[in-house]
């Protein structure tokens, strides 16, 4: 018999709705259930790509014994944190500050007012060295409830007073500067390994935002070594088995520090963000690479996670037919032998039981022999029981994965990517923007219940001014405008900083407050930049005011941990320099190099209803800061100049635009 979590539209909590578990999904009913029985919370939250997730689900939620306790001695509350980031925020906070590090599938006991008094992450169904079953634990958690439980509601208590103190201070107020940039990209040179690409050791994960900043960095300032660390990073990354050297698109992370092997599960917030720094890097660099990687990503995209309403689901699971990665590796016999040396695939093995996750560590020299072994093994790979696919379309992330089929389109002269992009606009606009406020998902066809949290004004804002810039429609820009309005009145501190949830959202046991980039842009950095680009477009002062403000009280963690500020040092270069306008009317030659614009945050616009184009005759180019323009332009050497455009032989002779 179905639980609770049946009418669910997360698919992670459907996956749950046979449990023998009497699960709640967060409601006040829970806590309300908690109150009236007396008993403590627990609560699980993880993603429905999340392969401990699915193990621990398997072991313990699935087990009749483990649910029959679970049900008599606590509620239960099961959480999707893609659905609920807030909820999630605050109690990965109080795991990490419990256990000293975090992870999914999360596992906290609150009272029954929400307070935290035990976290932690998987547990065992036996005991392991160093780390208690899941049976033990709980016994000792009913046990301390049973015999010492205001104890236990005091240390709840305290752990969020506790909390409170050890928030992220008030960022001093300080001043985004010249300086302060070239100091965060010091520091990342410093920490970056020259010979594996990426920042750090194992794991390896994307550093988008990151080589975001130094791709700005090196164009404003033309460091050679910024753009070396992108080149470094952008082609381990695109030549290893994280990427899918069959399908293209990114898994979530590497589990080894050379990219080769995979944590397989594939997320759109990864891709989308990725597709566009490998456009960015062919723009400054002009590599082959960057274009294909670019492209291939936006295919994938559209291939593998476009909906039948227009909106882009969440993510492939890392499992399939009951196995990590069984969808995507191979031994030589079921490969062949040429294909095996093209791909890396080895007798020994790159992962488990002799088994390869393909690589393409150099461009073969025969092109059409590659393409068609490709195509043989991905048409192998489709016969395979596939991934499962967590199908809820998130406005944050469909907001990045607009933004990157608009630029990727309008780039590469690929209309298909903006058409999709402005679909996928469409449909969030029509369905997740209900009486004025975002919803955070919807799933076939229907809007779910959680409202949107700050990235998914600033990150569909963020969307909407990319397709604005591309198809020249004005209701786009419109849209966005009104987004930010609702960031300022409900989100924004009276510092000019922003809060993660709403002032009239729900109350959790704290207010999440966090501007550091971890996987995506932090709902700060998204709107703050957002901010500065809408207010280029309209040369709305008190949007490029409000965005520098915040930027300044993010400047020491700028300078001191850009690879957790990735996207707002991004930002802060667009604010360094200008950002540029470029306003580009009736001239395609024109417009097709303006787009290669490396000038950091650079907008363009071409014809269309935008009011950079207002009042400008027709056959010229211009390039204005702040609404003061240089004089008129029709020569495109004159405009290449003006706008850092590296790309210029490309763009003149058609191979980019539309």
């Amino acid at each position: 018999m179905a639980n609770r979590l049946a009418s669910a539209t997360s698919p992670y909590l459907l996956q749950h709705k046979d449990n023998p578990v009497d699960w709640w999904p967060w409601s006040d009913d829970a806590f309300a259930a908690a109150v009236r029985r007396e008993l403590p919370i627990l609560l699980s939250v993880g993603y429905a790509a999340c392969h401990w997730c699915h193990v621990m689900a398997h072991e313990s939620f699935e087990d009749e014994a483990t649910a029959a306790y679970l049900n008599e001695h606590f509620v239960c509350i099961k959480v999707d944190r893609e659905e609920r980031p807030d909820v999630d925020a605050v109690y990965m906070e109080a795991t990490q500050a419990m256990t000293g590090s975090g992870g999914w599938p999360m596992t906290c006991i609150l009272t029954p007012t929400g307070e935290p008094f035990f976290c932690g992450t998987y547990f065992p169904p036996r005991d392991r060295p160093g780390m208690p079953s899941f049976r033990h634990v709980l016994e000792a958690i009913v046990e301390a409830w049973s015999t010492r439980r205001e104890e236990i509601v005091q240390a709840g208590t305290r752990v969020v007073d506790q909390l409170a103190e050890r928030a992220t201070p008030p960022l001093r107020s300080g001043e985004i500067t010249a300086e302060v940039l070239d100091a965060a990209a010091l520091v990342l040179s410093q920490e970056h390994n020259d010979s594996t690409g990426g920042f750090g050791g194992a794991p390896q994960f994307p550093p988008s935002m990151t080589l975001e900043f130094l791709l700005r960095h090196a164009a404003r300032t033309g460091s050679a070594r910024s753009e070396q660390i992108v080149a470094i990073t952008c082609e381990r990354m695109a030549r290893g088995g994280m990427y899918d050297q069959l399908a293209g698109g990114f898994a979530r992370y590497s589990v080894d520090a050379e990219w080769v092997v995979p944590h397989f599960e594939k997320m759109l917030y990864d891709n989308a963000l990725l597709a566009r720094v490998y456009a960015h890097w062919w723009r400054l660099s002009g590599s082959p690479l960057g274009r294909r990687i670019a492209l291939e990503t936006c295919d994938w995209m559209i291939a593998d996670l476009l909906t039948g309403d227009g909106g882009f689901a969440s993510s492939l699971d890392a499992d399939s037919d009951g196995e990590e990665g069984r969808y995507y590796v191979w031994t030589p016999d079921e490969v062949g032998l040429r294909a095996a040396e093209i791909f890396g695939v080895t007798v020994d093995g790159t992962f488990e039981h002799g088994r390869s996750v393909p690589q393409l560590r150099a461009d073969p020299q025969d092109h059409d022999e590659y393409a068609a072994e490709r195509a043989r093994l991905l048409a192998l790979r489709i016969t395979r029981v596939p991934p499962g696919r967590d199908d809820k379309v998130v406005t944050a992330w469909n907001g990045l994965a607009i933004a990157a089929l608009a630029e990727t389109g309008a780039l590469f002269g690929r209309a298909d990517l903006v058409e999709t992009a402005r679909s996928c606009a469409q449909m969030l606009v029509e369905r997740h923007l209900v009486e004025g406020r975002l919803r955070r998902v919807s799933r076939d066809g229907s809007v779910g219940d959680p409202v949107g949290v700050l990235e998914d004004y600033g990150d569909l804002a963020e969307g909407l001014l990319t397709l604005h810039q591309v198809s020249g429609e004005r209701q786009w820009l419109d849209i966005a405008l009104q987004l930010l309005g609702v960031a300022t009145a409900h989100f924004a501190d009276e510092d000019g900083r922003f809060f993660d949830t709403a002032d009239d959202a729900q109350r959790l046991v704290r207010r999440p407050q966090d501007p550091t980039d971890g996987a995506t842009p932090s709902g700060f950095s998204a709107v703050v930049g957002a901010m500065l680009t809408a207010s280029a477009l309209t040369g709305d002062a008190d949007l490029r005011e409000r965005a520098g403000v915040a930027l300044g009280h993010a400047a020491a963690l700028i300078r001191r941990f850009p690879r957790f500020a990735g996207w707002s040092a991004a930002v802060s270069e667009a604010l360094l320099a200008g950002p540029l306008e470029i306003a580009v009317v009736a001239a395609p030659e024109l417009a097709a190099l303006a787009r290669c614009a490396t000038s950091p945050g650079a907008v363009v616009v071409t014809d269309g209803q935008s009011p950079l184009l207002v009042d400008r005759p027709p056959g010229a180019a211009y390039v204005c800061r702040g609404f003061v323009c240089d004089a008129p332009t029709t020569d495109p050497a004159t405009l290449a100049t003006r706008v850092g455009a590296r790309r210029a032989a490309e763009t003149t002779n058609g191979s980019a635009g539309l």
